[in-house]
């Protein structure tokens, strides 16, 4: 029987990538449609964010969120939906302002990043265990934030994916499970590349995975050129797998790509090395996942 792994389609992020690559889905309508059009080239579930369709940044309105979630649960495709619980996190430093942040600082409370998995219920949400340096920003997340939104999250009856910037995001998503603020067979996501945390490398993947329970599940992957060689290497090493224009925007070097294209190409990876890509049910059984106007 040929190995089997859920594979994320990341749609759009909440980076500054719309101007570098113009398929990267803005409006709730584009974000929906694309993430229906990963499902139908083969992927399992559909990481979204919402974005200002005016500005094409960030947005933490739930009207926005809803309508995407009410397009992809309204469509006749089949998807698992995994919403961002990140909310607002950037704190941008500031030598004239140090303690409140310069221009661009935007930071949510645990309770205002859960509204929107609190109010959808989707059956998957991302949660960020640590904060990081992106560059000259810092995303924030204090610890005591953190358990105060996993254990909303695990209130609602949705299931977490406890997402791992660095090696100590890891040991800090191990404590959530320790005391008990996240249900029963945990997922882990390893977030690999990003600067400036852990590397995108198979040392890396076999260090992380060794540090989680037993009973704990796993996915990684990798951003900008790493995505697809960490597809393979991924679910080879036995975890979950991701692609999609949140993480990387090209095809190849110069090539503009779209979500249905890098989900393809991951699939076609997979095969190539006998795993096949679950479906949204095979992956809701497999991980009890919440089903409720989600499930098809």
């Amino acid at each position: 029987m040929a190995q089997k792994v859920m594979l994320t389609a990341a749609v759009t992020g909440a980076g500054e990538t719309t101007e570098k690559n113009p398929n990267v889905p803005v409006t709730p309508k584009e974000i929906a449609e694309s993430a229906i059009e990963s499902a139908k080239a083969g992927a399992t579930v559909a990481h979204v964010h919402a974005r200002d369709p005016k500005t094409s940044g960030i947005s933490h309105d739930v009207d926005h969120y809803r309508e995407i979630v009410d397009r992809i649960r309204e469509a006749d495709t089949d998807v698992v939906i995994n919403i961002t619980s990140g909310g607002g996190g950037d704190f941008i430093p500031s030598l004239d302002t140090p303690a409140a942040g310069g221009e661009g600082t935007d930071i949510q409370t645990p309770q205002e990043r859960h509204k929107p998995v609190g109010e959808l219920l989707p059956e998957m949400c991302t949660l960020d265990c640590g904060s990081t340096n992106f560059g000259n920003m810092i995303y924030m997340s204090p610890t005591d934030w953190l358990r105060e939104q996993a254990q909303l999250v695990k209130d609602s009856g949705v299931k977490p994916e406890l997402e791992c910037f660095d090696t100590g995001h890891l040991r800090f998503a191990n404590q959530l499970v320790a005391e008990g603020l996240v249900a029963e067979d945990p997922m882990y996501q390893f977030c690999l590349g990003i600067p400036w945390g852990a590397e995108a490398d198979v040392e890396t993947i076999s260090y992380m995975k060794g540090r989680i329970p037993e009973n704990a599940h796993w996915s990684a992957f990798g951003i900008g050129r790493m995505q697809l060689p960490m597809v393979t290497q991924t679910a080879l090493l036995g975890g979950n797998v991701r692609v999609g224009l949140e993480d990387n925007i090209y095809l190849k070097k110069g090539v503009p790509a779209t979500n249905e294209q890098l989900v393809d190409q991951a699939v076609k990876q997979l095969h190539s090395n006998n795993i096949e890509v679950m479906t949204p049910q095979e992956a809701r059984e497999q991980y009890n996942l919440l089903q409720l106007n989600g499930g098809k």
